[in-house]
Order: C-alpha cells, then sequence, then structure tokens
C-alpha cells in the first residue's frame, strides 16, 4: 500500500473521529456554558452542580444523533473494507 494512500486514510479515520465526537462535545461545552452562567448570576458556587445537567446533555446528544453517527461509520467502514479488498487482490 502506497504511502499516500495509507496518510489518506488517516486523515478520513481522524475526520470520522472529530465529526462522531463534535455534538457529545458541543453538548457538554454549551451545558457547561449554561450552568456556568446560571451559578454566576445566582452566586451558587457548587462545583458539582454542572455534572447531572451535562450527563444528561451529553447522553441525549448520543441518543439523538445515533443514526447519524451510524451512517458515517457504515459508510467508513465499508470504504475501508473496499480498500483492503483493492489491496489484497
Amino acid at each position: 500500500m502506497p504511502i499516500p494512500q495509507v496518510l489518506e486514510i488517516g486523515q478520513e479515520m481522524l475526520l470520522v473521529a472529530i465529526l462522531l465526537a463534535m455534538p457529545t462535545i458541543v453538548a457538554s461545552l454549551l451545558t457547561g456554558l449554561i450552568i456556568s452562567i446560571l451559578q454566576a448570576v445566582t452566586s451558587i458556587q457548587e462545583q458539582t452542580l454542572a455534572f447531572a445537567p451535562r450527563i444528561v446533555a451529553v447522553a441525549a446528544a448520543i441518543i439523538i444523533t445515533m443514526p447519524w453517527s451510524l451512517k458515517i461509520l457504515i459508510n467508513f467502514t465499508h470504504r475501508m473494507i473496499w480498500q483492503i479488498a483493492e489491496v489484497a487482490s
């Protein structure tokens, strides 16, 4: 397998990993930001207050984006299997 093809596969793999992680990271960041703003407004300085809403937000993001994530993973897997078949033949 030529080096440019290996680099292309690695680049595509990293892109897929970033795309799959993005919804959960964004949900966690937005939830943390909202909780932080609410804590600043209400002067509540409890550090553990943000954990439960973040867990719920991340779980919701995973459930909502599951069909999209599976489509991306299935397409990536198909492309990798075809490339393996091309190299093997």
